[in-house]
């Protein structure tokens, strides 16, 4: 009697990859928000993920503000309903826009099998690619202009046009940057959702 071949591989499900990259935007924005100065150090503890120590903000309404964001995020991604998620750091006394991250999502494989989808690209292999996008926003402060003023951030989420909206998220308006100029980092895959980031700052030349 011939038996059944068993898939030893665990495979990443859609709902796996999308908190994949919930998990990398929450790293990544935080990070951010450290390398940026936006904080003070001291409010920050070091976590280890990815083979690399990341500064995690310990405020209380930061974690529970991302927390929130990313709930969210992680059930639009299930839908394949977003198209870039923004972190735009602004100018508190002047409220222009200082820096933008631009963290853009892309839709891989067999999008027709819709949540059944799946990927069979090692774990590992991901969070190497995470890493290297990690190491390049750590070293993004060599090349950025210092943020001399004090700063906010925000979070936006673009997504298709026939979304209905929970009640507490607003239409947000364009963040846009004079003098703008753009770095490209890296890009990661689950090979169900590719993710890009690129930084745009104000080029003060």
């Amino acid at each position: 009697m011939a038996t059944a071949a068993v898939k030893s591989k665990s495979a990443i499900t859609v709902k796996g990859s999308a908190e994949i990259v919930c998990d990398y935007l929450n790293y990544g924005i935080n990070s951010i928000l450290y390398q940026r100065g936006l904080y003070p150090p001291e409010n920050f503890q070091a976590t280890e993920n990815y083979g690399l120590n990341i500064l995690m903000s310990t405020d209380n309404k930061i974690k529970e503000y991302l927390s929130t964001v990313l709930a969210q995020l992680k059930e639009w991604l299930l839908k394949r309903l977003v198209n870039k998620v923004a972190l735009i750091i602004t100018n508190v006394k002047t409220l222009e826009v200082m820096e933008r991250w631009d963290f853009k999502v892309e839709y891989e494989g067999d999008v027709e099998q819709g949540e059944a989808q799946t990927s069979d690209k090692p774990l590992k292999q991901i969070k190497n690619e995470i890493r290297d996008v990690l190491k390049q926003i750590t070293s993004s402060v060599t090349y950025l202009p210092l943020l001399d003023c004090l700063c906010s951030f925000d979070i936006q989420v673009y997504t298709k046009d026939d979304i209905e909206l929970p009640k507490e998220w607003a239409e947000g308006e364009p963040a846009n940057i004079k003098n703008a100029q753009s770095v490209k980092m890296r890009s990661f895959s689950t090979n169900i959702h590719k993710m890009e980031t690129v930084v745009t700052y104000r080029n003060e030349d």
